[in-house]
């Protein structure tokens, strides 16, 4: 009898990598592999990697390290997704202990590398040309989120951003065609699921290969599949935001009320030197849309302080966006340089202390925002939809349509199924996060 072949998977980074171990995972059970639930237990170790944070690489090498160990007992180990795209071979000379390397394009190519791997091959890699055409559908999925169902419907970026890794790691952009996202959300509602997130470095900057369906239309369209009470997409780029998406929020009710719109800076001087290809005013002409919009619209965003060059006058004009358009949500970086990225060659000058001040500033701020924002919704009755339960506090978690998170009383002992939906009533709010009682 052939021994069991076990496998233990480790997730970095994003939703998409996220998505992407779903996609693993099934593969991996398809060919016969049990999943477990610790690194000792397993026959194979991979590790899916993201390139974006600063230290990425290190802290994928430093994992590696603390494990080795496990490699004299004969477990294999494979590192997958952006850092196994940026380094490629070079990592089996820095860790020579690792059997497989995988960027996230090659994934479909998972059983023809497994069993390379089984026949005792040592050295198996999968790494994409930037310029690849295949797309990156794997025939199994094996979802592992119980109440929301993730779908990629654009891989890769076009856009080069000055500090940013992406384009090197996941290639050119390639769209799915809507006929297969429609597809695969039908599958994804006859699972049970009633949530639909649909993924994309620029998610939409989406185009139908066929041309039948804009970014818009597909979003509407995933919007009315039976069964399916919320749709949401992440992450947008300004640069290909369009009036039609808020168009189509406003008349799809199932479209949640919540659009991610990372802007970076508030100073186009900055946004020129970072090649966003926009200004500050073109992204706040899109702001106006959504803040014309007939639903209220939550508002959540992505800034880096401390780029190269960035003057203490630039970093005035980001706090001044932060006023003016009053995000839900703001996810606030140090600027660190990544490889392959053009901002490389800028000369970063701002000190490590410098920049570790103005994220403090900038998250301070957006706290008494938020605060601001968040006691608005006291006494709204607000659909929540759960996701869990916080024991120790004798409380439920959820998510409004807003993305915005919710822990509230439950009077029953049974508590409410993952995913199940309930209208609660907000009796007390935080900066990030709404408290109330179900009704």
């Amino acid at each position: 009898m052939a021994p069991e072949k076990t496998f233990y998977l480790e997730t970095f980074g994003c939703q998409m990598n996220a998505h992407d171990s779903e996609k693993v995972i099934g593969t991996l059970q398809s060919e016969g592999y049990r999943q477990v639930n610790s690194e000792e237990e397993a026959g194979l170790i991979l590790y899916n990697t993201c390139s974006i944070r600063d230290k990425a690489e290190q802290k994928v090498f430093n994992r590696l390290n603390d494990y080795k160990k496990l490699y004299k007992s004969g477990k294999r180990f494979g590192v997958l997704g952006c850092v196994a795209q940026q380094e490629g071979e070079k990592i089996f000379e820095r860790a020579p202990y690792v059997s497989l390397v995988s960027g996230s394009a090659s994934y479909r190519k998972l059983p023809e590398m497994l069993a390379r791997l089984e026949s005792g091959e040592n050295r198996i890699t999968g790494l994409d040309d930037r310029q690849t055409d295949e797309t990156f559908e794997t025939e199994f999925t094996s979802r592992q989120n119980p109440y929301r169902g993730y779908i990629t419907i654009i891989e890769g970026c076009d856009k080069f951003c000055a500090y940013c890794v992406v384009p090197y790691t996941r290639g050119k952009e390639r769209s799915r065609t809507s006929d297969s996202v429609l597809e695969e959300a039908r599958r994804i509602a006859d699972l049970g699921y009633t949530e639909i997130q649909l993924l994309g470095q620029n998610v939409n900057s989406y185009k139908d290969p066929e041309g039948k369906l804009s970014f818009a239309e597909l979003l509407a369209a995933v919007g009315q599949v039976p069964g399916i009470r919320r749709v949401r997409f992440t992450t947008s780029h300004p640069r290909h935001f369009t009036k039609d998406i808020v168009e189509a929020i406003d008349s799809v009710p199932t479209l949640c009320d919540h659009v991610h719109l990372p802007v970076q800076s508030g100073s186009s001087r900055v946004l020129k030197a970072m090649a966003r290809e926009y200004t500050r005013d073109w992204y706040l002409e899109r702001i106006s849309w959504i803040k014309a919009a007939k639903r209220r619209i939550s508002l959540s965003t992505d800034i880096i302080v401390g780029f190269p060059g960035e003057t203490p006058e630039d970093f005035i004009e980001t706090m001044d966006l932060l006023a003016e358009v009053q995000y839900d949500g703001v996810f606030g970086f140090k600027y660190s340089a990544r490889p392959n990225t053009p901002a490389l060659v800028m000369i970063d000058s701002i000190p490590e202390s410098e920049k570790a001040h103005r994220l403090q500033v900038l998250l301070d701020r957006q706290r008494e925002i938020q605060r601001a924002n968040y006691a608005n919704h006291l006494g709204e009755v607000i659909e929540v939809m759960v996701e869990g339960q916080n024991v120790a506090r004798g409380q439920i978690s959820g998510r409004s349509s807003q993305n915005k998170p919710v822990n509230f009383t439950w009077p029953n002992p049974i508590a409410p199924a993952p995913g199940s939906y309930l209208q609660v009533k907000i009796t007390a709010t935080h900066p990030n996060s709404l408290v109330g009682e179900a009704v």
